[in-house]
């Protein structure tokens, strides 16, 4: 994080670092449904494969989730704002545009799919469980590997833009132990 003249992080390196952590976050979870949930799930028959899917998106939608999920643009956002003067303000730029890709696929794709799913009823009384899962799956795997690939992109943005921030200030106990006599 950058410093100011006390010595202390500035507000705009703590929302830097806010950022990257929500991301983090965001990217993991479609991380981990890419790597782990949608594949396990796949072993599963179809009636289990729409309980389980449908409890996850129910469950899912909670503050905790909702605060790094929503948090994450925001937060982008307030940086791209407090950083529009710096050198390194096009990967906080870059970042934003992927955060707001990744949630533009969320809401028209992959949250639409997850609402039909949910309104093919109970998953023991669907006629053609095999029918609702096939109209589903494969879309929304595909699209959840792009959403991950753009969060990872976001981050990795991020990342280099606080990496860059705080090469941009350097501390000042370094600054002022460079010039004094114990330093040469």
């Amino acid at each position: 994080m950058t410093e100011n003249s006390t010595g202390r992080p500035t507000a705009a390196a703590g929302v830097l670092g806010a950022a990257t952590v929500a991301t983090g976050l965001v990217a993991g979870v479609f991380y981990i449904f890419a790597c782990d949930v949608m594949p396990s799930l796949a072993r599963s028959d179809d009636r289990v494969f729409i309980e389980v899917m449908v409890n996850i998106n129910d469950v899912i939608q909670n503050p905790v989730f909702f605060l790094s999920f929503l948090g994450a643009p925001v937060l982008t956002t307030v940086s791209a704002r407090q950083l529009r003067g710096s050198p390194h303000r096009r990967w906080v730029w870059a970042a934003l545009a992927a955060c707001v890709l990744a949630l533009l696929v969320t809401t028209v794709v992959n949250v639409p799919l997850n609402d039909r799913l949910a309104d093919a009823g109970d998953p023991a009384r669907i006629a053609d469980p095999a029918a609702v899962r096939e109209r589903f799956e494969d879309t929304w795997v595909a699209w959840n590997v792009v959403r991950a690939l753009l969060s990872t992109v976001a981050l990795a943005c991020l990342a280099r833009a606080l990496f860059l921030h705080r090469g941009a200030y350097p501390s000042a106990y370094l600054a002022s132990a460079a010039g004094s006599r114990a330093s040469r």
